[in-house]
């Protein structure tokens, strides 16, 4: 049976839907599963919910151990065939915290920033020295293993890991090619098509697009995509994804990523001079730390009745199970993943951390060829490109001049922001995350 050792178990719902699904698939069910976190708390809270599942669901069949802190890291991952990350550095506080108010002084407001701007590029930094630590330990005690990641900034991180740290047999992994059609279709009254259609998509994380989607007749569904997108006939429907729609009139395909992270990776929508732009599109600002806040007392509120009372798992639609299974079973699978480009999208960027459809088997990953992408929606994944390889490149090489690059490249900044204010701003950042980023010259 395989060793699974998980990264970030404190983040309790993610480890019970990744693990309560192995757990529920008889080829994974007497697993070795690690759990490692640096919260003791939250860690043991996991573990009590997740043995309550192993027991009620799994009738006691899988090994579960804790490991706790940076000292015993390396213990958890020895001999591991499989790492799942979701360590989510510096957390909602004070991290997160500082990477929206401190931007919000300059009147550079966000909805997620975890992904991209000015929040997405200082998560980044602070992630990759973490992920350089683990890389050293996994080639030590694991390096046969296959690396899942999790954990946002996608691309930045997955780019880092294949590009320098010899983490060749990983993969990053989202939710959002997942839920694309599904809510597409639900925006606009096309539900009887859900799980009655072929489509293709491609392109960076939380900017990929849905270049074809065609019914079991191979009718192009486009056209009434947009004609029932136009109507009006759907507006209170579509109120929670109006960026989207826009998005796909003005370039002609819509995109994975919720409305609220595309109108931060784009100079359109999020702008101080057209206020009455974010009550147009319904743009939720200072979305994450809302969900942060709701997701901490949801939990309070669920943290002892999960404890107390007996926890059973059903399975999700989260890949990790998938994909471990495959690799133990030889059994192949379809995923979109983020891998580095390797001329897979033709007209992106070769050094570019891209999603496209992998195999999965026994012998790993295998992405899949895609081709060009529409010349208009590869121009825009670029805008995003160029702030992920430069934000890549300042960690590498710890210098301040080229984090200064990624911010001035990034479009929701450029935007908003003069050259001086935004060098004015990763500084403030770089002060007020202190400890938090290692030491820039």
């Amino acid at each position: 049976m395989p060793k699974i050792t998980f990264m970030g178990a404190g983040s309790t719902v993610f480890a019970r839907n990744v693990l309560g699904d192995c757990m529920c698939t008889p080829s994974l069910c007497e697993s070795e599963i690690a759990l490692y976190d640096i919260d003791a708390e939250r860690l043991e809270e996991s573990y009590i919910i997740l043995s309550a599942i192993n027991k009620n669901t799994n009738g006691g069949k899988a090994t579960l151990k804790t490991y706790c802190g940076v000292e015993n890291r390396k213990e958890a991952l020895r001999g591991a065939d499989f790492v799942i990350n979701t360590v989510q550095i510096g957390g909602y506080e004070p991290c997160t915290v500082t990477d929206f108010e401190v931007p919000k002084k300059y009147g550079l407001r966000q909805t997620i920033a975890d992904t991209l701007g000015i929040g997405g590029i200082f998560r980044a930094l602070r992630t990759i020295p973490f992920l350089e630590e683990v890389a050293e330990d996994f080639h030590q005690v694991c390096p046969h293993a296959m690396f899942l990641n999790y954990t946002n900034p996608m691309a930045m991180l997955t780019g880092y890991m294949q590009k320098y740290l010899g983490l060749n047999n990983s993969i990053g992994l989202c939710h959002s090619v997942q839920a694309c059609v599904k809510g597409l279709f639900n925006s606009i009254g096309m539900e009887e098509y859900i799980g009655n259609c072929k489509w293709e998509i491609a392109g960076i994380n939380h900017q990929a697009w849905l270049t074809r989607i065609v019914d079991g007749k191979d009718n192009d569904l486009y056209p009434e995509i947009k004609r029932r997108s136009l109507s009006g006939e759907y507006a209170e429907k579509m109120e929670w994804d109006l960026v989207r729609h826009d998005v796909m009139h003005r370039f002609g395909y819509y995109n994975t990523e919720s409305s609220e992270h595309t109108s931060e990776y784009t100079p359109y929508y999020i702008k101080s001079k057209y206020p009455q732009l974010i009550e147009r599109f319904k743009i939720p600002l200072d979305e994450y730390p809302r969900r942060c806040r709701e997701q901490i007392e949801k939990w309070r509120k669920m943290r002892e009745d999960l404890v107390k009372h007996d926890v059973e798992h059903k399975k999700s639609e989260e890949f990790g199970s998938y994909i471990i299974n495959s690799v133990v079973n030889n059994v192949p699978l379809r995923v979109h993943g983020n891998v580095l480009n390797k001329g897979f999208i033709t007209n992106l960027p070769a050094d570019a951390c891209v999603e496209v459809a992998c195999l999965i088997d026994r012998q790993g990953i295998h992405p899949t060829y895609f081709g060009a992408l529409p010349e208009q929606c590869a121009a825009l994944n670029r805008t995003n490109i160029n702030v992920q390889n430069m934000t890549i490149e300042a960690a590498k090489a710890r210098k301040k001049e080229l984090v200064y690059m990624a911010a001035y490249l990034d479009p929701h900044t450029a935007a908003e922001l003069s050259l001086d204010d935004i060098k004015s701003l990763c500084d403030d950042l770089f002060e007020a995350h202190g400890k938090w980023i290692p030491q820039y010259r």
